[in-house]
């Protein structure tokens, strides 16, 4: 589709959704002059679309009251976005089956362009999302979940949230939710729980229900959701905590090692690293993948593990 046609349905929605808009306001979303706005506003008209113009100072243009555009008009990346969104779905966690995204898709399917509906249906069979690790497990979180968390993080409602623990115990929990993240498989929403009285992260399908609240909060000016996210994520009270010494510069280390995997600080012209896990072999896994030579300074379990898997490579190349 040309430029000129996804203006024309930019302008379609802009004004459906829009009780009026000046002819400047038109010109700046879709960056052309107030010559070609007058242009589109004419060939509408011409296709039988009832955009009226209104003269004066408080003067515009606007659709005609009780007109209905027809419905998805989508140029060809509005539905690639669609169709992406809606496979993303189930790598997300959102959906426990397939049926909520086959249905949309189906129903997508069915009113676009026979030549979109067939590039889509490519992208459909040949596009693969790699949205979490394959080694970590994903955790599903329910749409309404989300939706929930968002709104009241949008809004500063206080929230009453029964949580289920790694450990399986249930609490209740009064807590300020300040954002949502996707993260390795799981979702997570930051939160000040009143319970602990600090700044907490919770998995997303371990919270058993949700309750509104009538109390607000302020979310703190400067929050960043991201790095609370990391944080929580790095100080995981994991079954084994490794120190290894990386031999190369901060900067380098920092575009290897994601904050959610382990902290890094200088030390002695290398980088000290913190890691922790469930699983050795996974901690040797992600340090074979670093490709930089290090030593593991504890625990004495991570070196006899990465003497073994370097025996069994060795053995590999001799065979």
């Amino acid at each position: 589709m040309d430029l000129s046609k996804e203006r024309l349905l930019t302008l379609l929605e802009l004004l459906q959704v829009r009780r009026r808009l000046s002819g400047e306001e038109i010109a700046q979303r879709l960056e052309v002059t107030p010559r070609t706005v007058r242009r589109y506003i004419l060939g509408l008209q011409e296709m039988g679309i009832p955009v009226e113009a209104e003269r004066g100072r408080a003067g515009g243009y606007r659709m005609r009251p009780g007109f209905k555009l027809p419905p998805l008009m989508f140029t060809n990346e509005e539905a690639l976005v669609l169709v992406l969104g809606l496979l993303a779905v189930e790598r997300l966690g959102l959906v426990t089956s397939d049926l909520a995204a086959e249905g949309a898709l189906a129903k997508l399917d069915r009113v676009l362009p026979d030549t979109l509906r067939d590039r889509l249906g490519a992208a459909q069979e040949t596009l693969q999302l790699g949205l979490a690790h394959p080694e970590h497990d994903h955790g599903h979180a329910d749409g309404e979940t989300v939706l929930a968390l968002s709104t009241a993080a949008r809004d500063g409602v206080r929230l009453l949230i029964r949580y289920r623990s790694a450990q399986g115990e249930e609490t209740e929990r009064r807590v300020d939710p300040y954002g949502i993240a996707f993260l390795s498989g799981h979702w997570y929403v930051a939160a000040w729980d009143h319970l602990r009285n600090d700044l907490r992260t919770f998995r997303l399908d371990r919270v058993l229900g949700i309750q509104p609240t009538r109390e607000g909060f302020d979310r703190p000016e400067g929050f960043d959701l991201w790095e609370q996210i990391h944080r929580s994520m790095a100080s995981v009270p994991y079954r084994w905590r490794a120190e290894v010494r990386l031999e190369l510069p901060l900067d380098e280390a920092r575009r290897l090692v994601s904050p959610s995997v382990g902290t890094l600080e200088p030390r002695d012209g290398a980088v000290l690293l913190r890691i922790g896990a469930d699983d050795l072999e996974w901690i040797v896994r992600r340090l074979a993948g670093l490709g930089v030579a290090f030593t593991v300074l504890a625990p004495a379990e991570l070196r006899d593990a990465v003497l073994r898997e370097a025996a069994r490579l060795a053995g590999c190349a001799r065979a």
